[in-house]
């Protein structure tokens, strides 16, 4: 082989032993059969909650733990194939289109490294609310949630409507719902913030340039066995009644709930449920998700000094423009990702801003 190829050849078994240590690898298998070994139990779905979210951990470890092993019998392979070069050039192209393969991969499973924080494999609550902008920034607002939805579905990962607050002229005030996948609150978590939408306002007469807002707040889906402390008296408990379709199947009972932290001012509500104690015991999980997010981003203000500068990037703050109007775009303040078809980013295709962000991240806080 030539020197460039040997040179790649070599890159890719460091980087196979680095990214088997940054992941920890062997604890990863070690946790995945005491997991599976759980789930043949007989009594395993007993309690569908929480075989659920067992079930996501295996599906968020075997998202790192299957290629991780390709890698390695991969890796041996390539040992195997550059030996036998030396006596038959003729399958260097062969062994050029592996190289090429097992980078792509590597460059996947060290991206996935980077999910490394306390919750990044949970699901991700994500709300959204309509800011500045009037009628423009409510409808803004729903082509929001129909964005991330897409993102989901695009990745096989199933979305929950926890809450939908409809504006009466166009789109929403506010939604939330939850994303479960593997790693899905560390994916998402970057996309805390302000999103800025200009376009030509189908909602103005005179044809005028309009600049809307929607604020998306992300926390994880924390399981129940995480302990976060809350003092109940800290909690304000607010019911009221349930938006609906109206007609025979308007909700006549104070069924949604509202949680206001006071310590914090953290304020959570929920209505997805008819029965008001399903909506309380949501809502009391949502409101444990976002307390221990906030705990998170102390421990990371301590641990980085870069990263006081969060309050300019973090929720009420403005972290990507998109533009209908004069042009179409999409580009993030922060990392400076840009993406020049607009639809395609509200289709869902908002993969590339995830990813960049984690890089961004992983620069800013090392």
């Amino acid at each position: 082989m030539d020197t460039e190829l040997l040179d790649r050849s070599n890159s890719i078994r460091q980087r196979i032993t680095q990214l088997r240590d940054s992941l920890d690898y062997d604890a990863k298998i070690a946790r995945s059969a005491d997991i599976e070994q759980r789930m043949a139990a007989a009594n395993f779905w007993d309690n569908q909650e929480t075989a659920q979210e067992t079930v996501g951990q295996l599906k968020s470890l075997k998202a790192i733990v299957a290629p991780m092993k390709e890698l390695l019998t991969a890796g041996e392979d390539l040992d195997a194939l550059s030996e036998m070069a030396e006596e038959d050039p003729e399958i260097v192209p062969e062994i050029e289109a592996e190289i090429s393969r097992l980078e792509t991969v590597l460059d996947d499973l060290e991206l996935k490294a980077l999910l490394n924080g306390a919750h990044d494999s949970c699901g991700a609550i994500l709300t959204i609310n309509a800011r500045d902008g009037g009628t423009d920034a409510n409808d803004w607002a729903e082509m929001m949630l129909r964005m991330y939805t897409q993102w989901a579905q695009k990745n096989d990962y199933s979305v929950e409507l926890l809450d939908r607050n409809p504006n009466p002229d166009a789109g929403i005030n506010s939604a939330t719902i939850t994303i479960r996948g593997p790693m899905a609150y560390g994916y998402l978590k970057g996309e805390n913030g302000v999103h800025r939408l200009v376009r030509i306002s189908p909602y103005n007469s005179e044809g005028k340039r309009q600049t809307s807002f929607a604020a998306v707040d992300v926390t994880p889906e924390i399981s129940d066995s995480v302990d976060v402390e809350i003092d109940e008296s800290d909690v304000r408990v607010d019911t009221y009644r349930a938006s609906g379709a109206g007609g025979q199947h308007v909700n006549k009972t104070d069924s949604a709930i509202r949680l206001t932290h006071e310590p914090t001012g953290v304020a959570v509500q929920c209505q997805s449920q008819r029965s008001q104690h399903k909506n309380r015991a949501q809502a009391w999980k949502m409101l444990r998700a976002a307390l221990a997010r906030i705990e998170d981003e102390k421990r990371e203000a301590e641990n980085a000094e870069s990263y006081r500068q969060k309050a300019q990037v973090g929720f009420g703050s403005q972290i990507r423009n998109y533009f209908l109007h004069p042009d179409q775009r999409v580009k993030d303040a922060r990392t400076g990702h840009y993406v020049g078809d607009f639809q395609k980013v509200l289709d869902g295709d908002i993969q590339g801003f995830l990813e960049a962000y984690l890089n961004w991240l992983a620069k800013e806080t090392n």
